[in-house]
């Protein structure tokens, strides 16, 4: 029995790395999972946490991005300056937090932050702006510092 499970690994060695590659990013993915102190959540869950209770949205884009389209009373704070504008975001650390960037990939660097910065309930929106927008979602533009929405 186990010549043949050789046979089929040297005769088939690409399905055998692949296989191999595939479970090795499984387990990664489980690993770091359990070990991020941030949960994830979907837009359209973060719309019925927004319906019922009372989220704080920061949105951690640049300037520009946000003022092209961003959900209705997002706290803007870049990134970079998280940890210089506390003040602003201080009153919230027991509440649920959950963080925006365009398409998820800094709102990462943000949620680590915050969770060291003592945040308790921070939850990262997968897909970020554009799967908000994707998924026709209401959006807010500033126009020469007026509100729109579309």
């Amino acid at each position: 029995m186990m010549d043949q499970y050789i046979e089929f690994a040297t005769n088939h060695w690409m399905l055998v790395v692949a296989f191999i590659a595939v479970v090795y990013f499984l387990i990664q993915d489980i690993v770091e999972a359990s070990l991020r102190k941030y949960q994830t959540i979907s837009p359209m869950l973060t719309v019925t946490k927004l319906n019922s209770g009372n989220p704080i949205i920061i949105d951690v884009r640049e300037t520009g991005e946000f003022n092209k389209g961003h959900i209705a009373d997002a706290i803007h704070i870049p990134v970079a300056s998280i940890e210089k504008n506390l003040n602003k975001i201080e009153l919230y650390k027991q509440d649920d937090v959950i963080v925006v960037c365009h398409t998820g990939t800094r709102s990462v660097t943000a949620c680590q932050q915050l969770t060291k910065l003592g945040f308790e309930n921070v939850y990262l929106m997968t897909g970020g702006m554009q799967s908000w927008e994707e998924n026709k979602l209401p959006v807010v533009v500033e126009k020469n510092n007026k509100s729109k929405k579309r």
